[in-house]
C-alpha cells in the first residue's frame, strides 16, 4: 500500500504529540517538520524518529510535492494563510483549532479548501473521546428522547502561564471553544444563542488582558434545547471534564476518567484516586483516534469527521460569549460578527 506522506508544520508540544501518533500508524511517513526555532535539539528529535528533513521554513513542506498531507500545529494566527496555501498546493489539512481569531479570516479559509477539493480536519480531539463518543451515539440513536437540556464542565488543574493569557485569545476562543464543539457535537444541534457570566477569582493576570479565569455560559439550540457551560482555569483536585445530557426519554452521563477505579473505605473516610491530570493524559487515546481517521479519509476518500463549518459553530459561539460578557445580555451566534464589526476592539 502506498503511504500517505505527512508534512507537520510546528513542533511545540502538541506538533510532537501528532508526530508521535502518527508514527504509530503503518500507512503513514512523516516525510518533512517545521518549525520557526527549528536547531540541532528538533533535529535530533526528529532523526530519532526517523524523519529525514527538518526546516525553519514551511513553504518548503507545502511546495515539496511528494507530500500529500499536511498538519498545521503552529500558532493560531499562522493557520489560515498557512490553510490557503496548503489548499493551493493540493494538500490535505488538518488544523489545531481554532482556526482563527477571525471568523471572516476563518471562512476564507474554509472556502479555500472547498475550492481546491482538499479535505480539512480540525483538530476538536473531545470528539473522539470514549466517553463522549457514547453520549453522542445514545442522543442520536434516540435512548434518551428529544433533547431538553445539556451540561458541561470543563475545568483545568492550573492556569496557564501569564505570557499565554496575553496571547491565547480569551477563555472562551481558547479554552471554552471545545466545550461549544462538544455542546454541537452531543446535542446535534447548533447554538443559536448564549449568555456569558465571567469572574477573575483565581490569578488577577487575566484582568490585565481583559480576560476572566471563571466562566458560566447559558445556550440555546436550534433544536429548542437549552444548555449550560461552566469552565474554571484551576481546579484543585485535578482535570475536570464532565458531560450529561438530559432529555424526554432519560439521560446520559460520563464524569471523569480515573488512573484507576479502586476506591478506598476505612473508618476515616471513602476515598479515590484525583481524576487524570491533564489534557496530555486524560486525551491521548482521543488524539490518536482523531490522527487515525482523518488519514483514513484520505486513504479512502470519505468526509472527514469534523470539518471547517464545524470549526465556524464553535468560533460562533465563543465570539457571542465574549461579546455577551462585554455587552451584559445575551448575543445571537447569527449576529456576532455584525456586533464585533460595531464593537471595533473585538473585530
Amino acid at each position: 500500500m502506498q503511504k500517505v506522506r505527512v508534512g507537520i508544520i510546528g513542533a511545540g508540544r502538541i506538533g510532537k504529540i501528532h508526530v508521535d501518533n502518527l508514527l504509530r500508524l503503518p500507512q503513514v511517513e512523516v516525510a518533512a517538520v517545521s518549525d520557526l526555532f527549528a536547531g540541532p535539539e528538533l533535529e535530533a528529535w526528529a532523526a530519532a524518529r526517523g524523519i529525514a528533513s527538518v526546516t525553519k521554513d514551511s513553504s518548503a513542506i507545502i511546495a515539496n510535492p511528494d507530500i500529500d498531507a499536511i498538519f498545521i500545529c503552529s500558532s493560531t494566527d499562522t493557520h489560515v494563510p498557512l490553510i490557503q496555501q496548503a489548499a493551493a498546493a493540493g494538500k490535505h489539512i488538518f488544523c489545531e483549532k481554532p482556526v482563527s481569531m477571525d471568523i471572516k479570516q476563518t471562512m476564507e479559509a474554509t472556502q479555500a479548501v472547498e475550492e481546491a477539493g482538499v479535505k480539512l480536519q480540525i483538530g476538536f480531539n473531545r470528539r473522539f473521546d470514549h466517553n463522549f463518543k457514547r453520549i453522542a451515539e445514545h442522543v442520536q440513536g434516540g435512548t434518551i428522547g428529544s433533547t431538553h437540556i445539556v451540561k458541561i464542565t470543563s475545568r483545568d488543574p492550573n492556569p496557564p502561564h501569564k505570557d499565554y493569557i496575553r496571547v491565547s485569545g480569551g477563555m472562551f476562543m481558547d479554552m471554552m471553544i471545545h466545550d461549544f464543539d462538544m455542546a454541537r457535537f452531543v446535542s446535534g444541534s447548533e447554538i443559536t444563542e448564549v449568555y456569558a457570566q465571567g469572574a477573575v477569582l483565581i490569578d488577577p493576570a487575566f484582568s490585565e488582558y481583559g480576560d476572566v479565569d471563571t466562566a458560566v455560559v447559558s445556550l440555546k439550540f436550534a433544536n429548542g434545547a437549552i444548555g449550560v457551560i461552566d469552565n474554571s482555569r484551576q481546579a484543585v483536585y485535578g482535570y475536570d471534564q464532565r458531560v450529561e445530557v438530559f432529555g424526554s426519554k432519560g439521560s446520559v452521563s460520563v464524569t471523569n476518567d480515573y488512573p484507576n477505579t479502586a476506591e478506598i473505605s476505612t473508618a476515616e473516610a471513602v476515598y479515590r484516586d484525583k481524576p487524570l491530570h491533564f489534557f496530555l493524559e486524560r486525551y491521548q487515546a482521543a488524539y490518536e483516534e482523531e490522527t487515525r481517521m482523518f488519514i483514513d479519509c484520505i486513504v479512502y476518500d470519505k468526509p472527514v469527521p469534523v470539518s471547517g463549518n464545524d470549526a465556524l459553530g464553535a468560533e460562533r459561539a465563543a465570539l457571542a460569549a465574549k461579546l455577551s460578557l462585554q455587552l451584559q445580555r445575551p448575543v445571537k451566534t447569527d449576529e456576532a460578527v455584525q456586533l464585533a464589526e460595531q464593537h471595533l476592539h473585538f473585530a
